[in-house]
């Protein structure tokens, strides 16, 4: 079967339309190619950054089943990246989820789907500049031998003011398009994976050399997700792996960038998610070779070891002057995060306002570089006027709204995973290759997602999940993620009054792929 793809050259005007209501939106079209495409999705998900503050907690909910969540947390996100290639290839659309779920279900389910990325997105931006701007300070007190440079990092005024400057450069670099993007992805991704290579090797090394009081013998029984304590410890570590894998759908959200745009972004994001297991699984079994998981010392189960586990094993395992490089890793997997980040909100905002989902202004595609200027610049304001104000109000909150992140991603990934299953509904009878790809795997890996947002969501409810607060007895993890949830349906209320054509599904047609005959 052949099928319409109903798509726009990217270099005809911005806005211009084709039979189905899909339009360009201007964008600066094969300014990437494959191996730049994947480079843009292992950096959005920020392997280094995510480890460090992952792998302690994984192991606090699952023990030594840790490199076992890190591989259940991958099947289900490879079964969405099926359904993402396979609506690519149909509809290579920057809008991507929001454009997606618009066609299968309608504008206002493909409106919450945009605004769960979107609300996603600027979470992950301000946690990311955040971080890097306590690697910084790490990286400055450890070259220059000087605990006060180290410690200008809780000085809030200092913290937040650098954490400004860090966006305020994440956002220009994506301003100037996406060949200011790639080059600057190349030298921090390859940096980031061949300190981690190194650091893993190590590890490995003097695990074997009995070179830690808690080191230990791998077992093939640490990649058994079965043997894990309790149907509710799986989910809490599988929730923790989820938020490893997020933001390699940035491949895709770069599709009218890249050249062949309806099978390359599909690639690249399936190179990203192998680079990513692969990863994390050696990463995972060479820490836990060498730390243990013991509650003493550089055991990975000590508390005060879990939130940060790469600095504190940077100068055991690789000695104080390599150390130093596993400290500029993990800020060079921030930042580099902080800068690709702003690639699937901006086009998201983009579509969604191109399609009058959102304010025509939003629509603006700078001429010169030929970038969502607009949606870039908002999105870089929004992001830390977001963590400015959290960062002043309580540390507690913004933990909480970052803990709330895996009930968005759940919320978006799943029915994108739903509308690939549902749009491609007639494509079940054609093939055993289409029945699986475009239906079977993707409705699999939804109602995994689905599942995990509803048992996250009671969890949630339970005070002492999170920093352990409560509103009215109810958990502020709960209420600040359903919350946001919920702001959503209150921001479309009033798009719906501001721009009804396109909720009456006059500007983008619901539909599914046309029978033609083939050539």
């Amino acid at each position: 079967m052949v099928q319409l793809h109903n798509r726009p050259g990217v270099d005809e005007a911005p806005g211009a339309q084709a039979p189905g209501g899909v339009r360009s939106k201007g964008l600066d079209s094969n300014s990437v190619g494959l191996l730049g495409n994947a480079v843009i999705g292992v950096s959005t998900v920020a392997p280094v950054y995510c480890l460090t503050t992952t792998l302690g907690t994984t192991v606090a909910a699952v023990g030594l089943q840790m490199p076992a969540l890190f591989l259940a947390g991958f099947l289900p996100m490879m079964l969405v990246a099926f359904a993402y290639r396979e609506l690519n290839k149909a509809i290579p659309d920057s809008g991507t989820s929001f454009t997606w779920t618009v066609k299968a279900f309608g504008p206002k389910v493909g409106w919450m789907c945009g605004w769960g990325l979107v609300i996603a997105t600027i979470i992950v931006l301000s946690n990311l500049a955040g971080v890097a701007t306590e690697y910084l300070y790490l990286l400055l007190g450890e070259i220059t031998r000087s605990d006060s440079v180290a410690a200008l990092n809780g000085n809030r005024l200092v913290h937040v003011a650098t954490c400004l400057a860090l966006i305020a450069v994440a956002t220009m670099i994506s301003y100037r398009g996406m060949t200011a993007t790639k080059g600057v992805q190349y030298a921090l991704v390859g940096l980031q994976l061949a300190v981690l290579g190194l650091f893993g090797v190590m590890a490995v090394a003097k695990a074997a050399g009995h070179g830690a009081a808690g080191s230990l013998h791998f077992s093939w029984s640490w990649l058994d997700p079965f043997r894990a304590s309790s149907f509710s410890s799986f989910v809490a570590g599988l929730s923790l792996s989820l938020f490893m894998y997020w933001g390699w759908d940035a491949c895709l959200s770069a599709n009218e960038e890249t050249g062949g745009s309806e099978k390359t972004p599909g690639r690249a994001a399936m190179l990203a998610m192998a680079v990513l297991v692969g990863s994390y699984l050696f990463t995972a079994v060479a820490v836990q070779m060498y730390a243990g998981i013991g509650s003493t010392g550089t055991g990975l189960g000590n508390p005060e070891t879990s939130s940060n586990v790469l600095a504190v094993l940077a100068g055991p395992v690789m000695g104080t002057g390599l150390g130093v490089l596993l400290f500029v890793a993990v800020l060079a997997s921030a930042s580099a995060s902080l800068q690709t980040t702003f690639i699937p909100v901006s086009r998201t905002v983009l579509a969604m306002s191109v399609y009058e989902a959102l304010p025509a202004s939003f629509a603006t595609v700078n001429e010169r570089y030929r970038t969502p200027g607009r949606a870039i610049v908002t999105a870089g304001v929004g992001t830390g006027a977001f963590y400015t104000v959290m960062t002043l109000v309580s540390s507690h909150v913004l933990a909480d709204t970052i803990a709330a992140l895996t009930l968005m991603i759940c919320f978006y990934y799943s029915l994108t995973a739903f509308a690939c299953a549902w749009y491609f509904r007639r494509d079940l009878r054609d093939s055993v290759r289409d029945a699986l790809l475009k239906c079977v795997f993707p409705l699999i890996g939804g109602l995994t997602l689905a599942a995990i947002f509803a048992k996250s969501l009671v969890d949630m409810a339970d005070p002492a999940y999170g920093s352990g607060s409560s509103v009215f007895g109810v958990g502020s993890v709960f209420v600040v993620g359903a919350g946001l949830l919920a702001l959503g349906l209150v921001v479309m209320a009033v798009m719906m009054r501001r721009s009804p054509a396109f909720f009456r599904g006059e500007v983008l047609t619901r539909d599914t792929p046309a029978l033609v005959v083939p050539d």
